[in-house]
This record gives structure tokens, sequence and C-alpha cells, in this order.
């Protein structure tokens, strides 16, 4: 009796540590020509961005990408709602080892997550077309989450996790030389984009 019990308590922890492991977040180190930038990806509240992501990464696929736009308050004038934010995109080499399909969006009022200072998010034109581009935000933008106004269609965008590290250097390319269209200018290289140690 007393073997069936802790052979049943020993199964119940290794579930629970199983679990807790699938749904820890999990930190991506992003080197770039300015600095580096730590990632948390949130896992559990925005499972299918995070694992998308999270795929291009373990590709190597943002390896000698770029931070490619920089949205600032004075680059923006026909926007009725301004936001601030920069955003990164795979190279060409990068689009040769990865290319996944668009994903679904996971919309904030699923997700819960909001679109706060130092928000990592997807990305996107139509609703359920993000692939590999994501963006920081600069500040808080609650016109990025489900019933926003920056994207007429009030779906929001699928933020999945924060800067936990390095927003000096996301403040630093955000000020970058760039153009009315918004297009830093020369891009901000990414040297390497990869897991850290757990």
């Amino acid at each position: 009796m007393i073997r069936k019990y802790a052979a049943a308590v020993i199964a119940i922890l290794a579930f629970t540590t199983f679990v807790t492991a699938q749904n820890a977040p999990v930190k991506v180190l992003v080197q770039t020509e300015m600095g580096d930038i730590v990632i948390e990806v949130d896992t559990a509240k925005a499972p299918n961005t995070a694992a998308n992501f999270l795929k291009y990464v373990d590709a190597g696929a943002y390896d000698a990408g770029q931070f490619h736009r920089t949205v600032t308050m004075s680059n923006q004038p026909t926007d009725k709602v301004k936001i601030e934010v920069i955003q990164a995109s795979v190279g060409e080499a990068g689009k040769a080892k990865l290319t996944l399909p668009p994903i679904a969006l996971e919309r904030t009022s699923v997700t819960g997550l909001q679109h706060k200072d130092a928000t990592v998010s997807m990305a996107r034109g139509a609703a359920d077309s993000a692939t590999s581009s994501w963006f920081v935000c600069i500040n808080d933008q609650p016109s990025l989450d489900f019933g926003g106004q920056r994207n007429p269609d009030g779906q929001g965008f699928a933020a999945f996790g924060r800067v936990v590290k390095g927003m000096d250097v996301v403040r630093k390319i955000h000020q970058a030389p760039n153009t009315e269209t918004q297009r830093l200018t020369p891009p901000i290289k990414i040297v390497k984009v990869s897991r850290m140690p757990s």
C-alpha cells in the first residue's frame, strides 16, 4: 500500500514538473551591432505565437537578420493613431533556412497580454498573416491590443513576450537614423539570436 502511494506521488510530481517545464518562459538572446537584448518568451499565455517564434530562432533564421524599421512620433504624419516600435526581420539567408506559413492571430483578449513598454509582438498586415517579423514596444501602446485602433480591423497584434534586459539598446535603435517611410538607414544588423540556458 505504501509503495503504491509512493509511486503515485512520484508520478504526480514527475507530471507536474513536466507541465511546468513545458510552460516555463524561454529566454532568448538577440545580439545586435548596437548591443544585446534579452527577450522572455511567454510560452504559457501565447503558446502558438511563441512556438512559431522559437522555430525561427532554433533554425538560426534571425542570424544575419536586421532591425529594418523604426516608428517614431515624427515619422508617421498621416497616421491618426501613433505608436512607437522597432521591427525586426529575417535576412535573405534566414528565409532560405526557414519559411513557415502564416499563423493564426492570438488576440490579446485571449492571452491576457498587453502591449506595454518592452512588449514583444508579431508584425502583421491582415489578421492571421504573421510569419517571422516581430516588434518591440517603446512605451505603452494600448492601440495595438485587441479593440485598439492602430489596425483598422480592431483585432490587435499578438504579444508573446517582453524585453527583460537591453531596453537601452532598443531605445538606441529606435532613435537611429531613419527615413519618413520608417526605414532604418542603414538597418541595424542582428548578429545572432539564440535560446539562453534555462
